[in-house]
C-alpha cells in the first residue's frame, strides 16, 4: 500500500513539473528564436525582397532561409587580422514580432551592414 501512494505522489509531482514547463513556455513566445542575427547588404536586400513571401508563414515562430541568396563563385577578401568579421546568419528562427522589427532595422539610414552587422533583436519582443 506504502508503495502505491509512493507512485501516486512521484507521478502528481511529475505532473506538477509538466504543467509547470508548460506554462513557463506558454509565456515565452518563441523559446528557440534568435535574440540576434548577424546580416550583411546582400542578405538583407534579399530579405527585403523576401520578406512579403516570409510574412504569409501562420506560425508564432517564423524561419528564414536565406541560403538561396548567398552569392556564388565571388571571392571575398580576406577579414583583417585585427577585426574579426563574423559570418553572417544564413538560416535562422524568429518570432512574427520580430519579423516586422528586422524588417524596420534593416531599413534604417546610415545603417552599415558590410562586411557584416549584428542586429539586436532581443527589444523586438
Amino acid at each position: 500500500m506504502r508503495t502505491v501512494i509512493l507512485n501516486l505522489i512521484g507521478a502528481v509531482g511529475g505532473l506538477v513539473a509538466v504543467l509547470g514547463m508548460s506554462s513557463a513556455s506558454a509565456e515565452e513566445p518563441c523559446g528557440l528564436c534568435a535574440k540576434e542575427i548577424v546580416i550583411n547588404s546582400e542578405l538583407a536586400s534579399c530579405f527585403l525582397d523576401q520578406y512579403d513571401q516570409i510574412a504569409t508563414s501562420k506560425s508564432e515562430a517564423v524561419a528564414v532561409d536565406l541560403s538561396n541568396c548567398a552569392s556564388r563563385g565571388v571571392v571575398e577578401a580576406l577579414p583583417s587580422p585585427t577585426k574579426g568579421t563574423v559570418e553572417p546568419d544564413i538560416q535562422f528562427m524568429i518570432s512574427r514580432q520580430q519579423l516586422g522589427c528586422l524588417r524596420q532595422k534593416l531599413k534604417e539610414p546610415g545603417l552599415v551592414l558590410d562586411p557584416s552587422a549584428k542586429i539586436d533583436l532581443g527589444r523586438c519582443e
